[in-house]
């Protein structure tokens, strides 16, 4: 199995509760429709099934609670926090329509700026809470930078033409320099 063929949907918590429960984070349209992807596959290649799920006190939709076939004890729980779930690509629905995409997609796209220039491409789509965010590496050597992924900053996504139009400042990727005066304590 190629790693590519793999998309990640979800990610395990701390424990819940003391009889196997485990919070997890749903990375899919409807957070609840992770229960029906089977198997799910960790990143070390274990695979899971989910009994049940359940939304997690606290409002957050895709922060759920879930009963994880074979796993019974808290201690048991425990051992899942932070493991990765991916499932198979052929096993997700296709899109909708030609603007929906998987976010695993834009991994390894070309990024031009609005001259057409190419300025990067796309490493990591994370999420650290309030959006997504392309981790963008830039074409000549340097450290990544961080853009929002928001229609103001990346008006243009285009998967068939592996690339994405992004509108960034020129100093995008200069590493951001304490203001004089600035304390770095």
């Amino acid at each position: 199995m190629e790693k590519n063929d793999l998309v990640l949907v979800g990610e395990f918590g701390r424990s819940h509760g003391l009889k196997g429960e485990v919070r997890l984070k749903s990375h899919t349209g409807d957070p609840q429709a992770i229960v029906g992807y089977k198997p799910l596959i960790a990143t070390n290649g274990k695979t899971y099934t989910l009994k049940n799920v359940r939304q997690a006190p606290g409002g957050e939709p895709d922060i759920l609670i879930a009963l994880v076939d074979g796993v019974t004890t808290r201690e048991a729980s425990e051992a899942l926090n932070r493991v990765q779930l991916h499932v198979e690509r052929d096993k997700l629905p296709p899109p909708d329509d030609e603007d929906e995409f998987l976010l695993a997609d834009l991994i390894g796209l070309t990024v031009q700026n609005e001259a057409g220039e190419t300025i990067g491409t796309i490493v990591a789509v994370p999420n650290y809470g309030s959006g997504d965010l392309l981790e963008i590496a830039p074409a000549q050597k340097g450290s990544t930078a961080l853009l929002p992924f928001t229609k103001a900053f990346v008006p243009v996504v285009d998967i068939a033409a592996k690339r994405v139009v992004a509108a960034v400042p020129d100093d995008f990727f200069e590493i951001a320099k304490p203001e004089p005066g600035e304390d770095r304590a």
